[in-house]
């Protein structure tokens, strides 16, 4: 039996967490389960799988959690102290799925505990690559990824040394909105923005996929994951999503991970790794239905986010939190219906061209710089 914590066990990561967990409950032991703001559901996996603590973010949530598991002998706290006071609880493997830099800190405090961190938040290592790989290898911890691109990256690279890599493709679907042209993405709704073709996933992430933003951030990921440098990360669309990743090595092989579009799939493989386990799929792979599988070039004149992560990359230093503060607040002003869709990506670059911080060099400078880029971002809608 292997102990396991989930942060972020009500979003949709965290939800395929623990149905894999459920198919085999006498191979786990859950420690805690967090969550933002919804104690009901909270307290309800909390109770289901006789998780030690459970947390909710948001403190006045707090009684309403209290409430829900009285007599069941489950903990129940609340705030970013308890957060993190849970992250570092004692667990063979940590699942970091908060979304956003409120991610941040617990992912680092299991980071610290030098065990394993399967890592869901691309904006920890989007906005403090440098601070969060550091601590990595400060403490000897396994960071295992999660998102479908970099677990694919991960698999393809098992066995073989970093040396011989030639590219490193990080596969696209392209979002909802691959092939409109200009005129109809000016006029993109928040509703189609999220109807993902391929995935179910959550809002905020599904408008990052229709903007390609959400490709920009794993790039950036994918930079810090796998040390090959920015000259061998490249982007291919590929609207299937049956390939989620692919490496090519100096002797001219190439090799993809395929399988649905079921995000059980790279999460399994880093629950069971360095083994496998037993995923149950009602859509197995089916190359023959399939048909075929298509690519085609990134348009970065009507997608230009990938263009802006690519350059955030290279500038390295606090411009990518940057990036990422300001693309968070363009989203939320846009599914709110104050921007339109082309305006997220605009924005970001406003910002990008108004805040050039110095180099954070830890978690608490990380904020500040995600704090004063967001205040850059707020204050361009002010403008507007």
């Amino acid at each position: 039996m292997r102990s396991l914590s989930v942060l972020g066990a009500t979003g949709s990561i965290g939800a395929s967490t623990l149905d894999l967990v459920r198919r085999q409950p006498e191979a786990w032991r859950v420690v805690a389960l967090t969550a933002n703001g919804n104690a009901t559901a909270l307290a309800e996996l909390a109770r289901e799988f006789k998780a030690q603590v459970a947390v909710v973010a948001d403190e006045a949530q707090l009684p309403a959690l209290r409430e829900a598991l009285a007599g069941s002998g489950i903990e129940a706290t609340g705030g970013e102290a308890a957060l993190v006071e849970a992250a570092s609880r004692p667990a063979d493997i940590v699942m970091a799925a908060i979304v956003g830099c409120a991610g941040l800190a617990p992912t680092m405090a299991a980071i610290e505990q030098g065990r394993t961190v399967a890592l869901a938040n691309k904006e920890a290592l989007v906005s403090a690559g440098e601070v969060m790989t550091a601590a990595v290898a400060r403490h000897g911890t396994t960071l295992l990824p999660v998102d479908s691109e970099h677990n694919a990256i991960f698999q393809c690279l098992s066995g073989n040394s970093h040396k011989d890599v030639r590219w490193i493709t990080l596969t696209a679907s392209g979002g909802p909105f691959r092939d409109w042209d200009a005129e109809q993405l000016r006029h993109a709704t928040p509703a189609q923005a999220i109807k993902h073709p391929n995935w179910s996933m959550g809002a905020k992430i599904s408008v990052d996929s229709a903007t390609m933003m959400n490709k920009g951030l794993e790039f950036i990921e994918a930079y810090h994951l796998f040390p090959v440098g920015l000259d061998k990360l490249r982007i291919i669309v590929h609207p299937q999503s049956i390939i989620h990743s692919m490496v090519e090595y100096r002797d001219g092989s190439t090799l993809a991970q395929l399988g649905p579009s079921d995000m059980r799939v790279p999460i399994a493989s880093c629950l069971a790794w360095p083994a496998r386990m037993d995923t149950p799929l009602s859509d197995q792979l089916d190359l023959a239905t399939i048909g075929q599988l298509t690519f085609r070039a990134p348009d970065e004149e009507r997608f230009p986010a990938t263009r802006l992560a690519r350059e955030a990359a290279r500038a390295g230093g606090g411009i990518p939190a940057v990036l990422n503060a300001a693309n968070e607040v363009a989203v939320a002003a846009f599914l709110d219906g104050r921007i339109g869709f082309t305006r997220i990506a605009a924005m970001v670059e406003d910002v990008l061209g108004r805040y050039a911080p110095p180099p954070p060099v830890t978690l608490e400078e990380v904020h500040a710089v995600d704090a004063r880029a967001r205040i850059e971002a707020k204050s361009l809608m002010e403008i507007a």
